[in-house]
């Protein structure tokens, strides 16, 4: 399987990001976390995105807030898929950084999630990566059963 490439602009976005480490931990898929900051280490963040394909990567997923220029730095160097999540990281309420992350140009496109939406994240990758893997496709199919149980019972407990 391939893998999954969590990239943060900073550190503190940790917290922020690790519901998508825990999602895909559970899912069993591989993943690494860097961080890389488009505007702080843009010859590194282009040096790993420029290879990811190379390097095992199946998907990117790119974390940043207020500019949020990450993710599309990351596209721009890559054929791979990038998932962007805007990270609520300014006085703007991640307004700024939703905006920076979905508003690419013609021919660079990023898919993006809602602000601090880190398990959507995992799982739209986890969807990418199940195109080609069966196992990962039922075990997505399990969890969307589930979230139908859940919401079923629910409805029957609360219906009169």
């Amino acid at each position: 399987m391939k893998k999954v490439a969590i990239i943060m602009g900073s550190d503190s976005d940790l917290p922020k990001v690790k519901p998508a480490l825990d999602k895909l931990r559970k899912f069993e898929v591989p993943f690494e976390v860097h961080v890389y900051s488009a505007h702080r280490t843009p010859v590194e963040a282009h040096e790993f995105s420029s290879k990811a394909k190379e390097n095992g990567f199946g998907v990117i997923i790119a974390a940043a807030g207020k500019a949020a220029h990450l993710a599309g730095v990351m596209a721009a160097n890559t054929t791979l898929p990038v998932i962007g999540i805007p990270i609520k990281a300014s006085a703007l309420e991640g307004i700024d950084a939703l905006l920076s992350t979905v508003q690419m140009p013609a021919g660079i496109p990023v898919a993006t999630v809602a602000i601090d939406g880190a398990e959507n994240a995992a799982i739209l990758a986890m969807q990418m990566l199940a195109l080609s893997d069966e196992e990962l496709s039922q075990k997505l199919k399990a969890m969307r059963d589930e979230m139908t149980e859940q919401v079923l019972k629910k409805d029957k407990e609360l219906t009169y």
